[in-house]
């Protein structure tokens, strides 16, 4: 708790972001504001700066002071004035990795379980987030309904923390972004990625920050074999593309390895390319069987886009330099909740895995008002309660389950929204009342 207020403080000073005079939203606040909006989503962002300071307002009656809620529009002009540098600095200088040796499940052979993919979601419809963001493909003469932002991730599968993020516009692919965020891996980890975001470029990028990798091969994708190996995996080369070529880059050597899934009833060959060559410490079917470590990047998407976020529309900013600002404090909500399962974890045998994030999240909702009233004196007991109730959290062993690509509600029926219904509206239209007369 004392590191991120005391990296609050710094990034506030970095960015040149404290507020000039004595203010009702000062910045440390509005920082706090914009984290919140993912733990209370569904209530109005009044209401959630009300459940923020709900602790401190309840120790200030006694006093017979009332601090009064601000409006809407000064919670979006201090927004504005704050900006989107301090969340972003803020982000970069908190999330890491945060596994030990002593986490179950988080390293492989002493490799850290890493992993990288991207998802999209929809931002508010206004024309800047249209322009700057875009707008995904739709049937001629139909647009789509909202502009859409892409996330790419870096997280640590062990303990489910984001520990590096990209956004950018819909239009700029996974696979420019993935290389990007391959600035925050290293020696010691080991990086899955699945076939969509394989490339010459990402291994090259990989290798060079000196980190191994375990992704999976598109089909169209073939390698010839050059050297087989006892444990039936072979060693191959994977060479340049045009523009890497023309840079410089040179041929990069990696073995492959081949193994068949059994998938309704089909066996289905999976390809895998890694730099680890020693098959004796890392035979083909220990790295065909812990590959699918990979998927639990899947259940931090799920935890960050549905069980923290659970609006059907996640960002509420209808401004771009905002949607930013709270893509960021979404995934620092997501961090502070993570954060303090591995703490949690920590004191007990258990993965991090095991413990419920969804009752982590509601008592941490509970806990800040707690916190606000709690003398300094009580605050290290009060966090090694938080601590307690967050360990009496575990969640069942997961079933053998597979997710088919399926909908239960089907679509709607009415007809796709065209451009010339944005503007559109229903006339009112005038009523007119006529009085029956009886006849005698």
């Amino acid at each position: 708790m004392r590191r991120s207020g005391e990296a609050c403080h710094c990034v506030i000073a970095e960015t040149h972001s404290q507020e000039k005079r004595n203010r009702l939203l000062p910045t440390h606040l509005i920082i706090a504001l914009v984290i919140a909006l993912s733990l209370w989503s569904k209530d109005s962002v009044v209401d959630v700066l009300k459940n923020l300071i709900q602790g401190l307002s309840a120790s200030w009656i006694p006093q017979g002071i009332r601090w009064k809620t601000p409006s809407k529009s000064s919670i979006s002009e201090a927004r504005q004035r704050v900006g989107c540098a301090v969340m972003t600095r803020l982000f970069e200088k908190l999330a890491r990795p945060m596994a030990t040796m002593e986490t179950p499940s988080a390293f492989l052979k002493g490799l850290r379980w890493m992993a990288i993919d991207g998802t999209v979601f929809d931002i508010p419809d206004t024309e800047e987030n249209g322009r700057v963001f875009g707008y995904p493909g739709s049937p001629k003469g139909t647009k789509a309904a909202f502009p859409k932002a892409r996330l790419v991730i870096l997280v640590e599968l062990g303990t489910h923390l984001i520990t590096d993020a990209l956004i950018s516009p819909y239009r700029i692919g996974e696979r420019v972004r993935a290389i990007k965020l391959l600035r925050s891996v290293e020696s010691g980890m080991l990086l899955t990625w699945d076939r969509g975001l394989h490339s010459f470029k990402m291994v090259q990028a990989a290798v060079n920050q000196q980190c191994h990798i375990l992704g999976r091969l598109p089909k169209n994708v073939k390698f010839l074999p050059v050297q087989e190996l006892a444990d039936g995996s072979y060693l191959s080369w994977i060479n340049p593309d045009h523009k890497s070529k023309k840079k410089g880059a040179t041929r990069i050597q990696v073995r492959v390895i081949e193994y068949l899934i059994l998938e309704k009833g089909e066996e289905v060959v999976y390809r895998l390319i890694t730099d680890l060559m020693d098959y004796e410490m890392f035979p083909s079917l220990v790295l065909a069987d812990e590959y699918h470590w990979r998927w639990e990047i899947e259940n931090t998407l799920s935890e960050f886009k549905t069980h923290l976020n659970a609006r059907k529309t996640p960002i509420r900013s209808k401004k771009p330099k905002l949607v930013v600002q709270e893509i960021y404090g979404w995934l620092l909500a997501h961090w502070t909740v993570r954060s303090l399962i591995v703490r949690a974890s920590a004191t007990t045998e258990l993965s991090p895995l095991q413990f419920s994030f969804t009752a982590t999240l509601r008592i941490l909702r509970r806990a800040i008002s707690q916190f606000q009233q709690a003398l300094p004196s009580s605050l290290p007991f009060l966090f090694s309660w938080l601590i307690c109730e967050i360990t009496e959290q575990i969640i069942p062993n997961r079933q053998g389950r597979t997710n088919p690509r399926v909908v239960k509600k089907p679509r709607s029926k009415f007809q796709a929204r065209k451009p010339i219904h944005r503007t559109g509206f229903t006339q009112l239209q005038p009523l007119t009342f006529a009085v029956a007369s009886s006849s005698t």
